[in-house]
């Protein structure tokens, strides 16, 4: 058997989230007191009482995704699971990764994914991006409807951002331009074309100047290889060195997370079994629907953990 563990980010956030884990396993609270103390906020008891509308600010949600998810990857460690073969993360979970096979250092990251978030929600005006799913059309479908909504609105961006899994795609851009969008893909019969609650519009050229922010702290940031190897987003593919991984992170911005394409490289790389290293369970079912031959586990409450302990092994 050969594993790769993956992390969820921004979206998998709820309100009461690794509770049942956090009753069993003390590395829970231990993990966000760490971040807490980065942040100057109580970050857990944000996450464990709310209020959601905080929660689900991409400042406070891009820190509290990334403890959730070394979180859970300290649980792993701490119950006897074995390390995977192989790491990824979905945009904010790439963080998450490079925390948990050391390359970053835990505070470090905490420290940059905030301003990552604050970064983010300044680069656009709040109300003037927007973001969306479309469901039921291929890739490439998707990929021309932006073309024609962004042409509806000269001067306006409209961009596939997340290739989530086959019919499955995020747009996003300025919002005048992402409503053409949508309106284009609903008459190439998309079976569903929905806004998301979510103003920032992430992983397109709109984030070039939160991408010009993040470079500047990168550069600061001590990065060591990774001790696992972490297929990243922009390319899917295994950054070794300090400035290779600085350097995906940083286009990582205004690039889609080509999740498909990572899943597929993942078991090209030899993996058979995959496990979501965080809350919910996004993840594993978009897995099912890029390849069900795939075993998915996940690790979001103490019933889960012990399924995938007891399917993919204990370390000795």
């Amino acid at each position: 058997m050969s594993v790769a563990f993956v992390f969820p980010g921004q979206g998998s956030q709820a309100v009461g989230m690794l509770s049942d884990l956090a009753a069993a396993y003390p590395e829970v609270a231990a993990t966000f007191g760490e971040a807490s103390e980065v942040l100057g906020y109580d970050l857990w008891s944000l996450v464990s009482e709310g209020p959601e509308k905080r929660l689900n600010q991409t400042e406070q949600t891009q820190p509290a995704m990334l403890a959730a998810g070394v979180a859970t990857w300290r649980v792993w460690r701490a119950a006897g699971g074995a390390a995977p073969q192989l790491m990824a993360g979905h945009s904010l979970g790439e963080y998450s990764a490079l925390v948990c096979t050391g390359s970053l250092d835990f505070p470090t990251a905490v420290g940059l994914v905030a301003a990552r978030g604050r970064f983010m929600q300044e680069a656009v005006p709040l109300g003037q991006g927007a973001i969306a799913a479309v469901l039921g059309l291929e890739d490439g479908a998707v990929q021309s409807a932006c073309a024609e909504g962004a042409a509806e609105r000269p001067g306006e961006v409209a961009a596939a951002v997340n290739f989530n899994a086959p019919g499955q795609v995020v747009v996003a851009g300025h919002a005048g331009a992402v409503e053409a969008t949508l309106a284009r893909a609903r008459e190439m019969g998309a079976r569903r074309a929905v806004p998301l609650p979510m103003s920032v519009p992430v992983h397109c050229e709109l984030m070039r100047p939160a991408m010009d922010r993040l470079g500047a702290l990168l550069d600061e940031a001590e990065i060591r290889p990774p001790a696992i190897p972490v297929i990243n987003n922009a390319d899917v593919e295994v950054s070794d060195t300090a400035e290779a991984i600085r350097d995906a992170l940083r286009r990582q911005l205004i690039n889609p997370v080509r999740w498909v394409d990572t899943i597929r490289k993942l078991t090209e790389l030899g993996a058979d079994t995959v496990i979501e290293c965080g809350p919910g369970r996004v993840l594993t079912g978009l897995m099912k629907r890029i390849d069900r031959n795939l075993k998915s586990l996940a690790l979001n409450d103490t019933g889960a953990l012990e399924t995938a302990l007891e399917e993919s092994g204990r370390k000795s």
